[in-house]
């Protein structure tokens, strides 16, 4: 149901009860229920009267129609079509249920307000509305029930019946009085003026926090100062928090280039990410100190959290918030003069609605405890305010001790354990993980679609544009390593879009653009009073940060002490002529805080919040110094590879040469690192524009002589040097070793992109195992489809086992032909997607939740092999002895609630048990004619019971047993499970002696 059909429906029953007073009055009950076009026949004379007097209520329909449109077209936004009508449904059939009569209206005194609680109290509310449509419901009865009164009172006869009626009830108006006077609101300290206006008042306010604050800056043009603003509600993207007890928090340093990360990370990433979704962890406290670094999303978190409390929105672990009173106050506004009294925390967000704000009302929501009061932006007030906010806090708290709050700022400005004495607890958002991000590119590019005409491209394009950073983003490791908080995503996002579907060639562009807008374009644009104190401009800025990620990178170290680091900055203030400037401990600390790139880890110590950046400046100020010399002689250390590839970009044509010579020098003369040094003058060709031709040869002769790959360890070593690498390798691998041909298919799949899936997919020709079985594992690194056409499609796989690593491939995987063996290692459920992939011989399942049903297997009658490992109940085992060509199966017993019951296939040869524990009853093996190999494995040392019965076995003749407590079966007299063969005993407790366990004809291995 669309707002517009909602409110014309709305409209109409509320025109119809208006005309059934208006025309019915006191008459005739059945006249009162009649519809409004028979009434009007019945009650006015003439058809002109009667088509005029229909007209004049379908306009009573239009004029509130044209009231709750606008207002459902917000609301109906976060319900689904069933809600909705639910709602409108409700809302009707109270008008239908109701006594709207003159008489009901006069006992009420035409106070719309004391209609809604005669109604509520005599007319059961709607059953089965969930929390927000409840709402609603609430909300739309009582805006329909002051319409009909209000039409009700100006109807011509209204005031003359009314009269009759006063009249006609005289001889109690001192009991009626008396009771009026009843109904007037109590006045007290937190109510000055009564409370009667209070929901009218929050009504209002709501419905403008849920407006004013639905907003976003998500895209600006390249050439605007002016941003677009998208809606917060569309591109709110649900991250990360963990909790925060204010230890150290560092970018892990790296030692060799970041590995290509295969797809899994990004379509089923949820599995075993650290911390938890940041709503849960909202959910766990009353008062919450949130740290997190520049562009981490604490501002538009809070400013999320004010919507949804206004709209009731709130699900899951949130759900309890809904029907609190939002309250936001932006710390910054506040720099230089006092923080807000209650009365004064709307003046942000509601300023214009608070002159009709009823006294005392914002104390009355935080005495009763129905505010969620938002503090946002402790760390861009100075610093000698921000003490000042503790005290605030801790006298707002004293008086409103049940007020809900949430207090964010970066980690430089407050301490994990600021708030320890007002009982805060404190989290951390974290950076965003692949999963997080692509949700973040999908949400964003869904936010700007309402943009329109302010696109630099057709709304109907943007889905390409999203598909298109998301394979960028999954191709480019670096890419990945810089955009992982919002405020860098939405850059890339935005940058991308304003290049028609292009980023950089290097890394140099991004990263620069990155700096500039966390060091200063950020900050000055939101006119930040810690910010706008400085007296730096970016310039200055940047030279005391090369400096700094020099002295850090120089001495091979990540972080420094803040004593030490201001030593430096001073010294390098001194020199800048232009500054009046000294106290370099001063400005490093205006530096930390706001900068958004340095951070403190640990008290008294000082880092960058990422690696990257404290390479990048490092490379600017060895070029700007003209350090060559230095990165030469360092190039064979690890750690300084990606100071050196981005010191080649910064550095001018002369350094460049300089640089890149003096690699291929070293690596001429010194072979214990020649290899190492190549490799990175190979790399450094992806941040140069230019280099001399004979330079050029010396590169050419350095690639040729990596190539081609053939240890373990050379495909990300020659991956990291980057597309340019592609064009090197061959079209054909029919002229290399069967090793060399691997690593080579291993290094094309590390580099990743169009242009690798187009070499891949010419070497699907070579007949060599490994060579295929190394195509068919390179599939995690690509867009499954893409992948799946170009490469598996035309490559035979009989003999091959395909590896699903992510849902995204299950799609893809039924348009392979020739698949006969499938393994799927991520969480799976969807068992009846199994019956459209072709006949499988071999099914592998390593991770299903809990209840999933695996009787569709039925589907595929052909399996031979089958292995189902879990670790929780599933439904639908009964399907396993109608398997009639398995003879192999592999599984975890904690996946059947009763392995007693268990029913397995009678033409079994192989049977593996795992999961088997102290109370798991093996019975269900006893007697089972064909059983030839069997091993059982427990969760620890135990003797499980009914473990006599595989003595059994008349065909057994390979046994492994795992974690058996072999000496209490020794104790028990239970014979072995073997007359013949071999026997594993694998981590078990032995007797005393164990050659007691020796038998004859059967060999006897203890490990």
């Amino acid at each position: 149901m669309s707002a517009e059909a909602a409110a014309l429906r709305l409209g109409t029953t509320v025109a119809r009860a208006a005309a059934q007073a208006w025309l019915g009055g006191r008459r005739r009950e059945q006249e009162r229920r009649l519809g409004m076009a028979e009434l009007i026949r019945v009650r006015v004379p003439g058809m002109r009267l009667q088509r005029s007097v229909e007209r004049q209520f379908e306009e009573i329909t239009d004029a509130v129609f044209d009231r709750l449109s606008p207002f459902l077209e917000r609301e109906f936004r976060g319900l689904d079509e069933a809600g909705r009508e639910a709602v409108v449904n409700g809302v009707c059939d109270t008008f239908a249920a109701a006594d709207l009569s003159d008489g009901a209206l006069l006992a009420a005194d035409v106070n719309p307000a004391e209609v809604v609680r005669r109604v509520t109290r005599s007319v059961s509310a709607p059953v089965g509305l969930s929390e927000a449509e409840g709402r609603l419901y609430e909300v739309l009865f009582a805006e329909c029930c002051e319409y009909y009164v209000r039409i009700v009172r100006g109807l011509p006869v209204f005031e003359e019946r009314a009269l009759g009626e006063l009249l006609a009830r005289t001889t109690s108006l001192g009991t009626e009085i008396a009771r009026i006077l009843e109904r007037l609101p109590d006045r007290s300290l937190f109510a000055p003026e009564g409370t009667d206006r209070d929901a009218e008042f929050r009504r209002r306010y709501l419905e403008l926090v849920s407006t004013s604050l639905d907003e976003v800056e998500l895209f600006r043009r390249t050439s605007d100062r002016a941003a677009a603003q998208a809606r917060l509600s569309v591109a709110y993207v649900s991250l990360r928090a963990t909790g925060d007890d204010g230890a150290r928090r560092r970018a892990s340093g790296r030692a060799l280039p970041m590995l290509r990360p295969d797809m899994s990370d990004w379509e089923d990433g949820g599995r075993s990410e650290a911390g938890m979704r940041v709503e849960a962890a909202l959910g766990g406290s009353s008062r919450i100190l949130l740290r997190g670094e520049a562009g981490s999303g604490k501002t538009t978190l809070q400013r999320w959290l004010a919507i949804t409390a206004a709209r009731g929105a709130f699900t899951g672990e949130l759900a309890g918030w809904n029907g609190l009173t939002p309250v936001f106050v932006k710390l910054r506004e506040y720099s230089g003069r006092a923080l807000p009294t209650p009365e004064a925390m709307l003046d942000s967000v509601a300023g214009h609605l608070t002159g009709v704000m009823p006294r005392a009302w914002v104390e009355r929501q935080l005495a009763g405890g129905g505010a969620l009061l938002l503090i946002d932006g402790v760390d861009e007030l100075l610093d000698g305010e921000r003490r000042g906010v503790r005290e605030w806090l801790r006298r707002l708290l004293a008086a409103y001790e049940d007020v809900r709050v949430v207090v964010t700022s970066r980690p430089a400005a407050a301490a994990a354990d600021w708030l320890r004495r007002e009982e805060f607890t404190p989290l951390h958002l974290d950076r965003m993980t692949p999963p997080d991000l692509a949700a973040f590119v999908r949400q964003w590019h869904q936010a700007v679609r309402e943009l329109g005409d302010e696109l630099p491209c057709a709304v109907e394009e943007l889905p390409h544009y999203e598909q298109s950073l998301l394979n960028s983003l999954k191709d480019r490791p670096h890419l990945q390593s810089l955009a992982g908080t919002p405020l860098l995503a939405s850059m890339l996002c935005a940058m991308h879009l304003n290049r028609g579907s292009q980023l950089p060639r290097d890394r140099m562009e991004l990263y620069r653009t990155a700096l500039h807008t966390l060091v200063h374009d950020r900050d000055t644009e939101r006119n930040v009073p810690s910010a706008v104190d400085s007296r730096l401009s970016l310039g200055d800025k940047l030279v005391l940060l090369r400096d700094l990620a020099w002295r850090l990178s120089d001495n091979n170290r990540s972080e420094i002490s803040l004593e030490r680091a201001g030593g430096y900055v001073g010294r390098k203030l001194a020199g800048m002529r232009h500054l009046d400037e000294a106290d370099g401990a001063r400005v490093l600390e205006q530096l930390r805080d706001r900068s958004g790139l340095l951070r403190s880890p640990a008290v008294g110590r000082l880092d960058f919040v990422h690696r990257t950046f404290q390479e990048y400046l490092a490379a600017a100020e060895a070029a700007e110094e003209d350090r060559i010399g230095n990165l030469v002689g360092r190039a064979h250390l690890d750690i300084w590879r990606e100071t050196i590839v981005m010191a080649a970009g910064h550095a001018n044509r002369p350094q460049r040469e300089e640089l890149l010579g003096g690699l291929l020098d070293r690596a001429a003369k010194e072979p214990r690192h020649a290899r190492r040094l190549r490799l990175l003058a190979a790399a450094c060709q992806e941040t140069v524009l230019e280099i001399s031709d004979g330079l050029a040869g010396r590169l050419d002769a350095a690639v040729a002589a990596l190539l081609p790959a053939r240890r373990e360890t050379d495909p990300p070593a020659l991956a990291a040097v980057g597309t340019s690498l592609l064009r090197r390798l061959p079209r054909s691998l029919g002229d290399l070793t069967g090793k060399a041909a691997v690593q080579t298919v291993r290094t094309v799949a590390l580099i990743g992109g169009r242009e690798a899936l187009e070499l891949l997919s010419g070497y699907t020709d070579d007949e060599r195992h490994d060579v295929r079985a190394e195509l068919i594992s390179a599939w995690g690194y690509f867009d499954a489809d893409a992948y799946a056409d170009t490469v598996l499609v035309p490559l035979p796989l009989d003999g091959f086992t395909v590896t699903l690593t992510h849902s995204a491939q299950l799609q893809a995987v039924r348009r392979l032909p020739s698949l006969s063996e499938l393994e799927i290692r991520y969480p799976f459920a969807d068992f009846a997607a199994l019956e459209e992939l072709p006949p499988l011989d071999s099914l592998a399942i390593y991770d299903m939740p809990p209840g999933a049903d695996v009787s569709p297997l039925i589907g595929q009658p052909s399996l031979s092999k089958l292995t189902l490992m879990g670790y929780a109940p599933l439904d639908g085992l009964s399907v396993l002895p109608r398997l009639e060509q398995m003879d192999h199966l592999r599984i975890d017993l904690r996946v059947s609630a009763a392995p007693r019951t268990l029913r397995i296939p009678r033409d079994l040869d192989s049977l593996s048990l795992f999961g088997v524990s102290a109370t798991t009853d093996l019975t269900f093996v006893g007697g089972h004619p064909k059983i030839y190999y069997l091993y059982v494995g427990t969760t620890a040392i135990c003797l499980p019971p009914g473990a006599e019965v595989l003595c059994t076995l008349p065909e057994l003749g390979y046994v492994t047993l795992a974690g058996i407590d072999m000496a209490a079966w020794w104790a028990n007299s239970v014979p072995l499970p073997t007359h013949q063969g071999i026997l594993n005993l694998t981590d078990c407790t032995l007797p005393a002696d164990p050659e007691v366990l020796r038998l004859p004809h059967v060999e006897v291995n203890f490990k």
